[in-house]
C-alpha cells in the first residue's frame, strides 16, 4: 500500500493534546484505557496485529495499511512479545504526541533556570 499524505494516525496526533486539555489527567487516562479495550484481543488481553487490524476502523485508523499497523505494534512493544499491553499502549499514544509534553518541558526548564541558573533546553 502506498504511503498516504493524510494518515489517520497524524490526525490523532493533532487532537491528542486537545483531548488532554479537555479531559484532564484522569479523563485522558480513562480514554486511553477505553481505547485499549476497543483494540485488544479479548482472549489475550493484548493488542495484537490481528486485533488492531480488525478494530482499527473503530478508532479512525482504517486508512492505515498492514505495514503501518505492524510498525505501530513494533514501536510500542517494549517487552518484545509482539503485542501491546495496556501500559505499552498508553506509552505509545503519549509518545506519538510530542506536543503533549511541551508544557511540562517548559515548566521543567523554567524550574531549572530559577533553581540552578541554567536552562536544560528541553523546549527546543
Amino acid at each position: 500500500m502506498a504511503a498516504q499524505t493524510d494518515r489517520p494516525l497524524d490526525q490523532f496526533e493533532d487532537f491528542f493534546p486537545i483531548m488532554a486539555d479537555k479531559l484532564g489527567e484522569e479523563g485522558l487516562m480513562q480514554e486511553l484505557c477505553n481505547g485499549f479495550q476497543i483494540l485488544m484481543d479479548p482472549a489475550l488481553g493484548l493488542i495484537t496485529f490481528e486485533s488492531l487490524e480488525r478494530n482499527a476502523a473503530l478508532m479512525g485508523l482504517d486508512g492505515l495499511g498492514d505495514d503501518e499497523l505492524r510498525m505501530m505494534i513494533r514501536e510500542g512493544d517494549l517487552s518484545g512479545d509482539g503485542a501491546l499491553n495496556e501500559e505499552e499502549f498508553c506509552i505509545l499514544m503519549v509518545r506519538l504526541s510530542p506536543e503533549l509534553m511541551d508544557g511540562p518541558r517548559r515548566w521543567l526548564d523554567d524550574a531549572f533556570q530559577q533553581a540552578f541558573g541554567f536552562e536544560l533546553g528541553l523546549d527546543h
